[in-house]
C-alpha cells in the first residue's frame, strides 16, 4: 500500500500556522508529502525546506488573490496540490496547515486504510474533529463547528476539493468549474477512520489572529469586507463565543514545544453557554442521543 500526503500554505511564519507540525504529524504514514508553497511575503518557503525530510516534495505556486468568492482559491490550490501526487499511490491524505494527527492515532489509521483498501465502494475515511479555541486548553462546544470531515480519499483525480477546501466532492468531469467546485458534485461514500484531526486555527496570538482575520476573510468575499469582530480592533477578541468546555486529553507530541512558547493568557468560564433557545435543545438532544438535529454533513457514511 502507497500512501501520499498534501497540504498548501501561504505566509506561514506572518501568520504563525503549525504548519511544519502538520507535515510531520503525517510523515509516519505517508510515502511522499506534497507540500505547495505559495507566493508569501515571508520565509515560509525556508521553513518548509528546514523539515528536511526526503519523503517531502516542494511545488511552489502563484495565487490568484482576484479569486474572491465563497473560499474558492483554498480549493483551486488545493487541487493543484493533489495533482501533484503520485499517480500509483492508493490512499491520499490531505492536512490543512492547521490541523495535526495525533501519534496514538498512526496505528488505527494505518489499519483503517488496509482494511478498506480493496472496497472501492469506500471513496475516504472520516476523522472527529477537535477544535481548539483561544488557547490550547479549551475545545469548543457547540454545533457551530463541524464535528467531521474527510482527510484520506481515493488517489482519484475525479474528487475535487470545492468551496473554501473543507471538504471534497466527486465529479463526473476532471476539471469541474468554478462554479462547479463552489455547488459541489456528489457527495463522496466514507467510512470513519477511528481516528481525530486536532485543530488549531483558532489559537493564535491575538494579534496575529486578528491580521490573520482580516487577510482571510477577503477569500470569502468578492468586495472588500470585514467582519463585525474585525473592526476597531488590534486584537482578536476570544471571549466572543458559543460554548467551550476544557481539554483533559494530550496533545499530539509534535505541539509540545510550541505549547510551551505561548505568549498571551486565555482564559473562560466553561459554564457560561452563550446559546440560543433553539442552540440550547439541540445540545440537548445531541447530549442525550448522540444525534445533531439538522447536521451538515458533506459526506455519505456507509
Amino acid at each position: 500500500m502507497k500512501v501520499s500526503g498534501f497540504t498548501i500554505i501561504r505566509n506561514a511564519v506572518k501568520y504563525d500556522f503549525p504548519v511544519v507540525e502538520s507535515i510531520r504529524s503525517i510523515l509516519p504514514l505517508c510515502d511522499e508529502v506534497i507540500v505547495s508553497v505559495g507566493n508569501s511575503e515571508d520565509s515560509t518557503l525556508e521553513l518548509i525546506k528546514s523539515i528536511a525530510s526526503p519523503k517531502i516534495k516542494i511545488i511552489e505556486s502563484v495565487w490568484d488573490d482576484s479569486v474572491r468568492k465563497g473560499g474558492l482559491l483554498l480549493a483551486k490550490e488545493t487541487n493543484k496540490a493533489f495533482d501533484a501526487v503520485s499517480s500509483d499511490s492508493d490512499w491520499v491524505i490531505y492536512i490543512q496547515a492547521d490541523e495535526v494527527m495525533h501519534e496514538k492515532d498512526i496505528p488505527v489509521i494505518e489499519a483503517s486504510m488496509h482494511k478498506w483498501k480493496q472496497d472501492k465502494q469506500v471513496e475516504g475515511l472520516l476523522f472527529e474533529y477537535k477544535h481548539f479555541y483561544g488557547s490550547y486548553d479549551f475545545l469548543e462546544d457547540s454545533r457551530l463547528w463541524y464535528r467531521r470531515e474527510i482527510r484520506i480519499i481515493r488517489n482519484d483525480k475525479h474528487i475535487r476539493s470545492f468551496r473554501d477546501a473543507q471538504g471534497f466532492r466527486i465529479y463526473d468531469s476532471l476539471t469541474p468549474t468554478d462554479e462547479e467546485l463552489l455547488k459541489g458534485g456528489r457527495k463522496l461514500n466514507v467510512k470513519h477512520s477511528g481516528a481525530s484531526m486536532y485543530h488549531y486555527g483558532w489559537v493564535k496570538n491575538p494579534v496575529i489572529q486578528q491580521k490573520k482575520r482580516s487577510t482571510f476573510s477577503k477569500l470569502w468575499h468578492e468586495q472588500d469586507h470585514e467582519e463585525k469582530n474585525l473592526k476597531d480592533s488590534s486584537e482578536f477578541d476570544y471571549s466572543v463565543v458559543c460554548a467551550l468546555k476544557k481539554f483533559e486529553d494530550t496533545h499530539p507530541a509534535v505541539m509540545l514545544d510550541r505549547i510551551k512558547k505561548q505568549d498571551w493568557k486565555f482564559d473562560f468560564d466553561t459554564n457560561k453557554k452563550n446559546l440560543s433557545p433553539r442552540e440550547s435543545l439541540v445540545r440537548f438532544i445531541e447530549i442525550k442521543t448522540g444525534w445533531r438535529p439538522g447536521e451538515y454533513q458533506n459526506y455519505k457514511l456507509i
